[in-house]
């Protein structure tokens, strides 16, 4: 089955104006290649925001670079100060992992990777820019949008709380998102009404004694005992102190302690994520956290220090903008097109938009028709077919076209 063919009609709304032209399909899939062959790290993404400036200008746009030096928003269609706009946001940064693809565009840059599909998103968003403002220029955009390039969602607690104090929401009533998904096919998106991600926060823990011989550990503060108990009890403590379906989980990704095997060492050092499912346990995880921890820790003797740093909630999609999101997609490829879609516990910063105007993201289909390969993000040999780019454009364009705040 190709791209262009599906297993259900089409609606009316299939007449709609802003299909990708061939030559453009073409460039935007090079722009993606150049973006992905250049990664840069969240507040450092000086090269891809001055290309996206640059092909902006180029098309009669004003793009304004945001107060931080990276990152973008442009304004297209009738700004009339009354009419609220459609934002469709795209991220913009990489990751800190080597490209170990084997591809003309695999990153120029050690240990840098767009292997969160970033520069899709990114190209996506232009690329409905770019179709947005000729159907402007041409009178048939009835609601001024607004693209948003966002810096550093890598980077908790994301970049996006720093480009909400930058004013990008002004005007704004309604704002969407998408991510590339490997699970979904290409051609098709995956849609969920309320929470689609997880909330996710970052811990950091020291626990410390008086350290003393391993023959001896009765006289003293069995440190390694101690961190071995923080890391397997305050997870199931914390399972029998919040509703199991709230999913607050503790996951630990790094323990430091000690340097020989006859001493029992004066400190260790853990790091973790902290995921939850909804808001009213993203709200309580902190003490829930501290307590647990500072229980576990006084019960053999070890002095807990704990550093609790707020990320990001989850992500709860609108009904509406979902519902937007569906009739877009529906209108350009049949409901064959859409499937729902599972809450993910990754983490996403859209989350901090949606606390602030309604919106919905969609998962982006970016598997290759007939692959059967499990694929993950934040994996160096991540990819994905580039047809997914044209997709994504034609959903957030007739999206645009069919939001009925205006209508």
């Amino acid at each position: 089955m190709s791209l262009d063919e599906t297993d259900a009609t089409p609606s009316a709304d299939a007449a709609l104006p802003g299909a990708l032209p061939d030559e453009l399909r073409a460039e935007l899939i090079a722009f993606r290649r150049d973006l992905h062959m250049h990664p840069e790290l969240g507040n450092c993404e000086f090269r891809t925001t001055a290309a996206l400036k640059a092909r902006l200008e180029k098309a009669g746009l004003q793009p304004r670079v945001l107060p931080s030096g990276t990152g973008l928003i442009c304004d297209i269609g009738p700004w009339d100060g009354v009419t609220p706009a459609l934002a469709l946001r795209g991220d913009i940064d990489a990751l800190p992992i080597p490209d170990t693809k084997t591809v003309p565009y695999r990153s120029t840059v050690a240990d840098r990777a767009h292997a969160c599909g970033h520069d899709v998103h990114t190209t996506v968003v232009l690329g409905a820019g770019l179709v947005l403002a000729e159907l402007a220029r041409e009178g048939r955009l009835r609601r001024p949008v607004r693209l948003l390039f966002q810096p550093a969602e890598e980077v908790l607690p994301g970049g996006a709380a720093d480009a909400i104090d930058a004013g990008v929401l002004d005007g704004v009533g309604r704002i969407l998102a998408l991510h590339c998904d490997p699970k979904v096919e290409v051609g098709r998106i995956g849609l969920r009404t309320g929470p689609i991600t997880s909330a996710c926060d970052r811990l950091e823990v020291s626990l410390d004694g008086p350290g003393g011989h391993t023959a001896r550990p009765h006289l003293t503060t069995d440190l390694v005992t101690a961190t071995a108990k923080v890391i397997t009890e305050v997870p199931a403590l914390l399972a029998r102190r919040v509703d199991a379906r709230s999913g607050l989980a503790v996951t630990w990704g790094r323990v430091e302690s000690g340097h020989a095997c006859n001493v029992i060492p004066q400190h260790a050092e853990l790091s973790a994520t902290v995921r939850c499912l909804d808001l009213p346990a993203w709200y309580a995880a902190p003490d829930l956290v501290h307590a647990a921890i500072d229980e576990i820790a006084t019960l053999h003797r070890a002095k807990s220090e704990i550093n609790y740093v707020r990320g990001v909630p989850p992500v709860v999609n609108e009904e509406t903008s979902t519902e937007l999101l569906r009739d877009a997609m529906v209108a350009r490829r049949g409901s064959y097109a859409v499937e729902d879609t599972e809450q993910s516990l990754g983490g996403e910063d859209f989350s901090w938009y949606l606390e602030k105007v309604p919106g919905a993201m969609a998962r982006l289909g970016v598997r290759r028709v007939g692959d059967t390969t499990r694929r993950d993000l934040h994996a160096g040999d991540f990819d994905v077919d580039e047809g997914a780019i044209a997709v994504g454009v034609e959903l957030f364009t007739a999206a645009a076209l069919l939001d009925r705040n205006v209508l």
